[in-house]
């Protein structure tokens, strides 16, 4: 039996290892290029016949090029994660363009799955998390530098350059990291979260929790 001393030393290190390896889990073999036709996922995809593989599957240009924004908070994301780029798969990264108008905002959301750190590609932006004790961590960032957010907390990016157009490119140590939206999340979720219960914890009343509901809903082309 080993002594408590060298027990605690063991715990602390399993602790450790852990934490160290609490992102996407490493890989075991050179490649597993995803094959979502397959049907089976198992904490990501499953492999690709290595012989079917080319250099497509590595390859996406959906980022050199500014995303078209058609919506009301005036900014839009273009993922470049394992769903565009099958040979992400088990490899733990992924990468996201995000284009914003004069005044865009990136709506407070989470990452439940990676950090993110941002690239100011053009424009100055003023960007934030929120810890869980409440804590605003904010600063205005200018082209070329970077602010990183930690996994899981909420966060948000407005674009602060006057009425100039900002873009930023943003990393992730997921080949997913998934994207939850606090006000979509909230008032546009299927089924409903009930109304009492959205009034009660915004405190306001039913009536205007139904009409940020309309406002929040996606608009029919």
């Amino acid at each position: 039996m080993l002594p408590p001393n060298m027990l605690a030393i063991l715990v602390l290190i399993c602790s450790a290892i852990s934490f160290a390896f609490a992102s996407d889990p490493d890989s075991l073999q050179d490649l597993c290029v995803a094959l979502p036709s397959s049907g089976v996922k198992v904490n990501g995809f499953a492999c690709k016949a290595e012989a079917n593989v080319t250099a497509s599957d590595f390859f996406f240009a959906g980022l050199a090029k500014p995303g078209v924004i058609n919506n009301t908070v005036g900014s839009v994301v273009t993922a470049a994660n394992v769903e565009k780029i099958p040979g992400l798969n088990t490899l733990g990264v992924s990468f996201s363009r995000i284009d914003y108008k004069a005044g865009g905002l990136n709506p407070p959301h989470t990452h439940p799955r990676a950090t993110e750190i941002v690239f100011v590609l053009e424009g100055q932006l003023d960007v934030g998390f929120i810890t869980t004790a409440n804590k605003l961590i904010s600063k205005t960032i200018n082209k070329g530098e970077i602010f990183v957010f930690p996994k899981g907390l909420v966060h948000y990016q407005k674009n602060s350059d006057g009425d100039k157009a900002a873009s930023v490119i943003s990393a992730f140590d997921s080949q997913l990291p998934g994207t939850l939206s606090i006000a979509a999340a909230l008032f546009t979720s299927t089924p409903t979260v009930p109304d009492d219960v959205l009034a009660k914890a915004f405190q306001i009343d039913a009536k205007l929790v139904d009409e940020i509901k309309t406002n929040l809903a996606p608009k029919k082309s």
